[in-house]
C-alpha cells in the first residue's frame, strides 16, 4: 500500500508540472505562432519605448524570420539594428546595420544606418565602470575609436546634410583628439625608454595627421626635447619657433587627466544624444 501510494504521488506531480513546463516553454519561444505583421510592429514599438530591449530583439528577429518582406521590413531591420545597439550586443549592431545599407542602399533613413555604426564603435566597451569611473581609454587599444571616426567621416561625406553630420562632426573632433593623445603616449613610452628617434616619428605623426588636437603643443615640446638630446641642434631650434609662434603663452588648452578622459561620451549618453 506504501508503495502504491508513493507511486500515486509520483505521477500526481507529474501531472502538476506538465502545464507549468508547457507553459513556460510557450513564454520562452515567445508563443508567436499566430501573430499578425501589425502585431510584432506594435509589440516590437512597445517595447523599445519602454526600453525592455531583450524583448524587443526577440520579437523584431521573429517578425525579420517569419515575415521578411513587406512595408514594414526595412523598419524592422533598422529597429533591430537599434535595438541591438542599446542591449550592448556590439556585433550583432554592426552586422544588422551592415546589413540594412546593403539591402536597402536608398532608403530614406540610410544615413541613420551608417550613424549607428559610428555610435556602435564610438560606445564600444564603455560598461558601467568606464561611464560612471571615467578612464583614459586613450591608454588602451583605439581600434573601435579608429573605426568609430572612419564610420561617421563616411556618413559625413556621403550625407552632408544629414541631420546626423553636425553631431557626427562634433564626435569625430573627440576622436580625433583622443588618436593623438593615444600618438603621444606611445611617444612618451619611447622616450622612457631611449628611443629618440621612435619618438619623433610619432610626434611627426600626430603633428602631420592630428594638426588641430589639444596634444600638438605637448608633442612639440617633447620633439624639442627629443632633438636636443640627439644634438639636432637646428631641428630643435626650428621646432622652438614654431611652438613660441604658435604656443606664446604656452597650450590653450590643459593637458586633460587621466581620469577625465571618457567624460563627453558619458555626458552624450545621459542627454540622449545616443537615441
Amino acid at each position: 500500500m506504501p508503495l502504491f501510494f508513493n507511486k500515486f504521488l509520483l505521477i500526481l506531480c507529474f501531472c502538476l508540472l506538465l502545464p507549468a513546463c508547457s507553459s513556460f516553454s510557450n513564454e520562452k519561444k515567445g508563443n508567436f505562432e499566430d501573430w499578425t505583421v501589425e502585431q510584432f510592429v506594435n509589440a516590437s514599438k512597445e517595447a523599445i519605448e519602454d526600453e525592455k530591449y531583450k524583448k524587443a530583439i526577440k520579437i523584431l528577429e521573429q517578425l525579420d524570420s517569419r515575415y521578411p518582406f513587406g512595408d514594414h521590413s526595412s523598419q524592422a531591420q533598422l529597429d533591430l539594428s537599434y535595438a541591438y545597439y542599446k542591449n550592448n550586443d556590439t556585433e550583432a549592431a554592426t552586422a544588422s546595420a551592415q546589413r540594412f545599407i546593403k539591402t536597402h542602399p536608398r532608403h530614406e533613413n540610410i544615413d541613420y544606418a551608417y550613424y549607428l555604426k559610428g555610435l556602435v564603435n564610438f560606445n564600444h566597451n564603455l560598461g558601467f565602470i568606464d561611464r560612471y569611473i571615467p578612464s583614459d581609454a586613450t591608454q588602451r587599444d583605439t581600434v573601435f575609436i579608429q573605426s568609430s571616426y572612419l564610420n561617421f567621416q563616411e556618413l559625413v561625406r556621403r550625407f552632408p546634410n544629414s541631420k546626423y553630420a553636425a553631431d557626427a562632426k562634433q564626435r569625430m573632433i573627440y576622436l580625433d583628439n583622443a588618436l593623438a593623445r593615444h600618438e603621444l603616449h606611445i611617444a612618451r613610452f619611447y622616450m622612457d625608454r631611449e628611443a629618440f628617434l621612435a619618438a619623433i616619428n610619432r610626434v611627426n605623426y600626430i603633428l602631420e595627421h592630428h594638426k588641430k588636437a589639444p596634444a600638438v603643443p605637448y608633442a612639440l615640446k617633447l620633439q624639442i626635447k627629443a632633438y636636443k638630446i640627439l644634438d639636432l641642434t637646428d631641428l630643435a631650434a626650428n621646432s622652438q619657433k614654431i611652438y613660441d609662434y604658435n604656443y606664446p603663452n604656452g597650450p590653450t588648452l590643459p593637458e586633460e587627466a587621466p581620469t577625465k578622459v571618457v567624460v563627453i561620451p558619458f555626458i552624450w549618453d545621459v542627454l540622449g544624444f545616443d537615441d
